[in-house]
């Protein structure tokens, strides 16, 4: 059973990353548009003007974000922001979503409809100064991590309870058509979030359902890890070994007490230390 890690409330927590060099924990509320942290056991926050959702790290001081209008980079110290390039800046019906930096150096980020429109978002990638779209028509993007040898991505689009596998060139470029990983339509879940561990297990938030499942590379289930909140909305390992499991959850339509709070599971299973974000 996981514990709370952060009595914060999330309205709608999500983008939890260890940062590698800092041991320290960043995560979104995004619909408070705000960015959180503990330094040591201090808490700490950014207010924003407009949603934000996802991050990577570039170095130590310095993170890489995605917004409803663009890519960023963000200062730790100052709290400065410089945009990289813009995000569907000209359609206001969407934001950023989940997103995850890649083995390569790139990010992928996934958009979607503010109110969740139907088929309104999409599923990008950065690297080496471009943006390019790889998939268009998804309602709820998440689920975007990536096999420890390279050779695959995952995604899903939440509102059809599917989770998709990529095959990846050598320069982490999509090759040929998504196939199914995971079909959660017959277990009623709803996949969110997710992590890959060292042994390529995927740590997969399941909204509604308080709790973690993981999945075998081969997609056959391996166990559960309970969540004090409902709305378990994606999880991240980190800690000194990388052992400890990090979940955000969300707080939106909900009254639990506890719901929207950030937990921890330790010594939870391995990690892996996420990629740097070359710019």
């Amino acid at each position: 059973m996981s514990t709370i890690f952060d009595t914060r409330i999330c309205a709608l927590g999500e983008g939890p990353l260890w940062h590698p060099t800092r041991k320290q924990l960043f995560w979104f509320d995004i619909l408070g548009k705000r960015l959180l942290t503990q330094a040591g056991e201090d808490p700490q926050e950014w207010q924003f003007d407009e949603h934000f959702s996802a991050a990577g790290w570039v170095d130590d001081t310095t993170l890489f974000m995605a917004s409803e209008t663009g890519l960023w980079r963000f200062d730790i110290t100052t709290g400065a922001l410089s945009r990289i390039t813009t995000l569907e800046a000209d359609n206001p019906v969407t934001r950023s979503n989940d997103g995850r930096a890649d083995p390569w150096g790139g990010f992928w980020i996934g958009t979607m409809g503010k109110n969740t429109e139907r088929y309104a978002g999409a599923i990008y990638r950065y690297f080496n100064g471009e943006l390019r779209k790889l998939c268009s028509g998804i309602t709820v993007s998440n689920a975007i991590c990536f096999a420890p040898n390279r050779s695959h991505a995952y995604y899903t689009d939440t509102f059809n309870k599917r989770v998709m596998r990529q095959n990846l060139d050598r320069y982490g470029w999509p090759e040929g058509d998504a196939s199914v990983f995971l079909d959660l339509r017959e277990d009623g879940l709803n996949p969110d979030g997710a992590v890959i561990d060292a042994a390529g297990n995927m740590w997969l938030a399941q909204w509604g359902a308080a709790r973690v499942g993981v999945y075998a590379p081969d997609g056959s289930f391996v166990k559960a890890v309970d969540v004090g909140g409902t709305q378990a909305s994606c999880p991240a390992f980190g800690g000194d070994d990388l052992s400890d499991l990090y979940i955000t959850s969300a707080a939106t339509g909900l009254t639990g007490a506890r719901d929207g709070m950030t937990f921890v599971q330790t010594n939870a299973g391995q990690g892996l230390p996420e990629p740097r974000v070359l710019l």
